[in-house]
């Protein structure tokens, strides 16, 4: 079980895997995640969404960007190997109704889980705006799939290598302004990004739902590390979220917490890559 099916690199550091896994396959709703773990003594705990299922093939869509230990030893992985630990599907389901226009932002690797939640909000007959943010034009994802669901894809790059030199609150705000304005705005990407685009439909009073990544250990809510603050309350991403209404999340403190284990992190990133660089060398010689 939990074998990797396929594995497909969509950018210099982004994967997307299928992997086998019918249970989790069969219960899978919109917006839920699993925990993974490559070593079962010693690995650590990952929370990555999934993007996709395929319930008569049993398997499950992944999309990760290599950005630490585990993550990249994932990127290592090729199909025929398995996956020691999978845990889900976790959290709570994302609200599907047909709410009429829907605006949905992605900013990086956000737009993967995005994407499952915009394919579901299109099949309950929502009309779907999609942004999708990106430094440049080798860091954009996905846009074929966003493409064959929006009826308008607008893509944003910081340098303007692709689609418009702008921030993804740019076209929000226009999107805002005009008449009629969305009835919904789902965003997800990195927590600035999610904050900003908050900010950005306030003023209009247009609900804005955003999906947080937030550190994770068992997803039961029992060690406390996705603690967050929403509406003065604290709740747990993994258990009351991932999606909560972005204008009651209070990003400063989750932002501040999530810089928490920024060194340990640095120290196990520069690990991996000197790892890469005998490897290099190994072959080299």
């Amino acid at each position: 079980m939990n074998l990797i099916l396929t594995k497909e690199r969509l950018s210099e550091q982004v994967y997307r895997m299928r992997v086998r896994t019918p249970l989790i396959a069969a219960e899978r709703q919109p917006g839920q995640f699993v925990i993974l773990q490559l070593d079962t003594e010693f690995g650590e705990r990952i929370p990555l969404t999934i993007v996709d299922s395929d319930v008569d093939e049993g398997s499950i869509t992944l999309i990760f960007q290599v950005v630490g230990r585990t993550t990249h030893q994932l990127a290592g992985m090729e199909a025929g190997e398995k996956i020691a630990n999978l845990v889900g599907p976790l959290g709570q389901p994302s609200e599907i109704h047909n709410f009429g226009r829907v605006v949905c932002v992605g900013g990086g690797i956000g737009v993967a889980p995005l994407y499952s939640i915009a394919k579901a909000l299109r099949q309950a007959g929502n009309e779907l705006v999609v942004v999708i943010g990106a430094r440049s034009k080798e860091l954009v994802i996905l846009e074929h799939e966003m493409r064959a669901l929006a009826g308008e894809l607008i893509i944003c790059t910081d340098d303007g290598s692709m689609g418009r030199k702008d921030l993804v609150t740019a076209p929000l705000k226009e999107l805002c302004e005009a008449a009629p304005k969305p009835d919904r705005v789902v965003a997800i990407g990195p927590p600035i990004m999610m904050k900003a685009c908050v900010e950005t439909t306030r003023p209009f009073g247009v609900p804005t739902v955003v999906s947080l990544n937030t550190i994770m250990i068992d997803g039961t809510g029992m060690c406390g590390g996705c603690r967050v603050t929403v509406g003065g309350q604290t709740r747990f991403v993994c258990v009351d979220g991932p999606e909560f209404d972005g204008h009651q999340v209070d990003f400063e403190q989750m932002m501040a917490r999530l810089g928490s284990y920024r060194a340990q992190e640095r120290i196990a990133a520069e690990g991996c890559n000197l790892h890469d660089e005998a490897l290099r060398k190994g072959l080299k010689e």
